[in-house]
């Protein structure tokens, strides 16, 4: 697990670097800066969508959806296997929730990283 979120991280250092390449107009640090920002911002968003999940607050909606869903069609089933599924907060998996924390927080310190430099050495 250790070398696949060091693995992953190049990557998305990587990826930065070759979107940066592709579609800046010119070359410098700013431009890198914003795109390595995209890239974190995707990482965020994906781990605070996970923390709410996580957290438990779809589970009530999900479930009164299913029950809902079952009474309105009224199946003869009394099973009620829409009670055994899965709840979204089941369904985050530890580690795929590490591995995007790490991503998140180690882009948003490279991010914070270059506009230092920026800012207080080259502008």
């Amino acid at each position: 697990m250790l070398k696949n979120k060091w693995f992953l991280f190049l990557f998305n250092l990587l990826l930065s670097l070759i979107l940066y390449l592709i579609i800046a107009d010119e070359y410098n640090l700013l431009h890198y800066i914003n795109i390595l920002f995209y890239i974190g911002f995707i990482y965020a968003l994906i781990f605070m969508i996970q923390y709410t999940m996580k957290g438990g607050f779809f589970d009530g909606i999900t479930f009164g959806f299913r029950r809902f869903h079952h009474n309105l069609f009224n199946r003869d089933d009394y099973l009620e296997e829409w009670r055994e599924k899965p709840l979204p907060s089941e369904k985050v998996q530890p580690s795929v929730y590490h591995l995007i924390i790490f991503q998140s927080v180690s882009l948003i310190l490279v991010l914070v990283l270059l506009l230092i430099i920026y800012y207080f050495i080259l502008h």
